[in-house]
C-alpha cells in the first residue's frame, strides 16, 4: 500500500516499490503455494507490489497484503502463527484511524492454486483492505498541486483526535525517556556509520549528531516534560504523505501504521506529526509543513510540541535518509530505483542537518484584538494562513483551563464565573506562555484575544521585546450595528467564542483605548471591509514572514 503504481500491461506484473530491499535470503524455499497464489491473482488483474516485508496485491476495488517469512531483528514473521498475529494486529491498530478501509484478516487455503478464504487449513494469512484511489493519496495530490492548507488542517485535526484517544500509560511513557530516545538516535548513527559519508560531508554528519544527541544530553527536561504531560502515546509510527488519502468529497483515511514493533509506534505525539511535517518539507513545501504543524498544535492544545519539534523533524529526516541509502545500496533493486534512492538519501540527510538551524519563517508576535464580534478570529486566521503560523487564542485557552471542550458554551455573566478578573489573568498568562514557546522555536505566532486592557497589550509587547522579536497589535474595529448582527448569527451556530449580545454593552464599556503603543506597533482594521483589503494593510505594516523570493 505504500507505493503509487500504475496498472502494468504484462500478464504477471511485479512492481518494485520497497523501502529496504533485503530479506530475500531469509525466505523459505517452500513458497510454491504462495507463488501460485500470486500468479493466479495477477492473472486476474491484480497488480503485485513487493516490499521488504510484504507482498501486496492491488485490485480495482480491494487489496490483499501478505507478510513475508522474514526475520530482521526488529520484526519476526518466520512462523505462520506470527504472520497471523501480525495481520490481526495490523487490522486492529489501523482500524483506530480508518475502520472503513480494513476489512479484516483472511486465510489462504486450498491448492492448485490456493485462494483467499474458503475451507480447509490455513496455508497463509492476509490483511484484506478496501482499495483507495491513487489520485487521493496526499503525496500524489501534492505533486499535482491539489493538496491545500485546508486539507492539511483536516488531517491535523484527525491526528490530534486520534492521539487524544490513544493509549497512554506507564508502558508507552517509558519510550519517552531520554535514554530510550538516545538509544534510537544512536542506533541510526551506528547503522549508517559507513554509508552516510556517501551523501553528507563529515562536518554536517557531526553537526547532526551534536544536535540530536547533544540536545538530549543538555536539555533532558524538554523531553521529560513531554512524558509528564501525557504526550507519549501509542501513535501511528509511519505518518508519511503516502499513507494519507483525501477524497474530493473530503473523506479522509490514514493507513499503514506500524504494527510489528511497539518501539517504532510508541513515542511522543510530536514525532508523529513531525514525520508528516518533515515529509512536506522534503518535497519542497515548507509553508505547508509549518501550516500542518500549526493546525495540529491548535487542535491538540499542544503548543509545547515546539520545544522538541526541530529535534523530531531532524530525527525523522535522518531515518528517511537511512532507509533511502539502504535501498540505494541493495543489489536487488533495479538501477533506476537505486539512482532515485541516492538522490533521496542526500536530500533527507541534508534536511536532517538543516532542521536545527531554525525555521525559514521570521519570528514575530502579532496580537489581534478588539471588542466582541469585531472579527478578531477571522483576521487572525487570515494572517496566520499567510505566515503558516500557529494561533494561540484566549477562547480555547480559557476552555482548556476550566476543563471545557472548545465549543462547549460558558454562559456566565459578564466578568463572572470563568470570566472573573482573576481567571482572565490566568488566561493571559497561559496565552503568553504558549506564545513564548513558539517564539523561542524561531517561528512567528498569532495571539487572538480581546486585549481590552492596556496591561494585557503591554505584557504582549514586553514579551516580544524580551525575546528580541517584532511586535504588532492589530486592532479590529466594526460599527456597533455590524457587531450586533454578527452576534445574532453566532447565537445560532456552534462557536468557540462565548461572546453574545447580552454582554456586548458591558464589554464595550470596559474597553481601554490604545494609547500606550507606538504608531509602528499599532494597526487598525475596519472589519466591515473585505478581508483581502485588510490583509493588504497588514502586509504593508506588519513584519515580513517568509524570505523574499521563497515562493517565486
Amino acid at each position: 500500500m505504500a507505493a503509487h503504481v500504475q496498472r502494468p500491461r504484462s500478464a504477471r506484473p511485479r512492481i518494485f516499490c520497497g523501502q529496504v530491499l533485503t530479506g530475500r535470503e531469509h525466505m523459505s524455499p517452500a513458497m510454491t503455494p504462495i507463488e501460485g497464489l500470486l500468479t493466479s491473482m495477477t492473472a486476474r488483474g491484480y497488480a503485485l507490489v513487493e516490499t521488504h516485508i510484504s507482498w501486496v496485491l492491488l485490485g480495482e476495488h480491494d487489496v490483499y497484503k501478505l507478510k513475508k517469512p522474514v526475520d530482521f531483528g526488529f520484526l519476526d514473521f518466520t512462523s505462520l502463527d506470527k504472520r497471523r498475529e501480525a495481520c490481526e494486529a495490523e487490522v486492529a491498530l489501523n482500524r483506530r484511524l480508518s475502520p472503513e478501509v480494513y476489512l479484516g484478516t483472511v486465510p489462504v487455503t486450498g491448492e492448485n492454486p490456493p485462494k483467499f478464504g474458503g475451507a480447509g487449513p490455513a496455508l497463509e494469512w492476509a490483511v484484506h483492505m478496501r482499495r483507495l484511489p491513487d489520485r487521493d493519496r496526499a503525496d500524489v495530490r501534492l505533486a499535482e498541486g491539489r493538496l491545500t492548507p485546508e486539507h492539511l488542517v483536516a488531517v491535523a485535526e484527525r491526528i490530534a483526535a486520534f492521539h487524544a484517544e490513544a493509549r497512554c500509560d506507564s508502558d508507552t511513557a517509558a519510550f519517552g525517556a531520554v535514554d530510550r530516545i538516545a538509544a534510537n538516535v544512536q542506533e541510526n548513527f551506528e547503522q549508517t556509520r559507513l554509508s552516510v559519508a556517501h551523501y553528507l560531508d563529515s562536518s554536517l554528519v557531526d553537526e547532526v549528531k551534536d544536535f540530536q544527541l547533544g540536545l538530549l544530553q543538555r536539555e533532558p527536561a524538554r523531553f521529560e516534560a513531554r512524558v509528564a504531560a501525557g504526550r507519549v502515546r501509542d501513535g501511528h509510527g509511519d505518518l508519511r504523505l503516502e499513507h494519507v488519502y483525501i477524497s474530493d468529497d473530503g473523506e479522509l483515511s490514514i493507513i499503514d501504521c506500524i504494527e510489528f514493533n511497539e518501539r517504532f509506534r510508541f513515542g511522543d505525539v510530536c514525532a508523529d506529526i513531525a514525520f508528516l511535517g518533515m515529509d512536506l518539507a522534503r518535497l519542497g513545501h515548507v509553508e505547508l509543513s509549518e501550516a500542518c504543524i500549526a493546525a495540529y498544535a491548535r487542535a491538540a492544545d499542544d503548543y509545547d510540541l515546539y520545544t522538541v519539534l526541530d529535534f523530531y523533524e531532524s530525527y525523522r529526516a535522518y531515518v528517511r535518509g537511512k532507509i533511502a541509502s539502504l535501498v540505494a545500496e541493495d543489489d536487488h533493486a533495479p538501477r533506476p530505483v537505486r539512482d532515485q534512492a541516492k538522490l533521496e538519501a542526500r536530500r533527507d540527510y541534508v534536511l536532517a542537518a538543516a532542521a536545527h538551524r531554525g525555521s525559514l519563517l521570521s519570528p514575530a508576535l502579532i496580537a489581534v484584538g478588539g471588542i466582541i464580534a469585531t472579527g478578531k478570529s477571522t483576521v487572525a486566521e487570515a494572517i496566520a494562513g499567510e505566515r503558516s503560523a500557529p494561533i494561540v487564542d484566549a477562547d480555547r485557552t480559557r476552555k482548556h483551563l476550566v476543563g471545557k471542550q472548545p465549543t462547549e458554551k460558558i454562559d456566565d455573566e459578564a466578568f463572572q464565573g470563568a470570566y472573573t478578573p482573576e481567571m482572565t489573568e490566568q488566561v493571559y498568562a497561559e496565552v503568553l506562555r504558549r506564545a513564548a514557546v513558539v517564539l523561542r522555536s524561531g517561528r512567528p505566532v498569532i495571539v487572538d484575544a480581546s486585549f481590552r486592557a492596556r496591561a494585557f497589550r503591554l505584557r504582549a509587547r514586553d514579551l516580544a521585546r524580551s525575546l528580541g522579536v517584532p511586535f504588532r497589535f492589530v486592532e479590529c474595529r466594526a460599527p456597533t450595528e455590524v457587531c450586533r448582527q454578527r452576534l445574532e448569527v453566532r447565537a445560532r451556530q456552534r462557536s468557540v467564542s462565548d461572546g453574545r449580545i447580552e454582554i456586548f454593552d458591558d464589554f464595550v464599556a470596559s474597553w481601554q483605548a490604545v494609547d500606550e503603543l507606538s504608531a509602528d506597533e499599532h494597526l487598525v482594521l475596519d472589519t466591515a471591509r473585505p478581508i483581502e483589503a485588510n490583509l493588504d494593510v497588514v502586509r504593508e505594516r506588519a513584519v515580513p514572514s517568509w524570505p523574499a523570493g521563497l515562493n517565486d
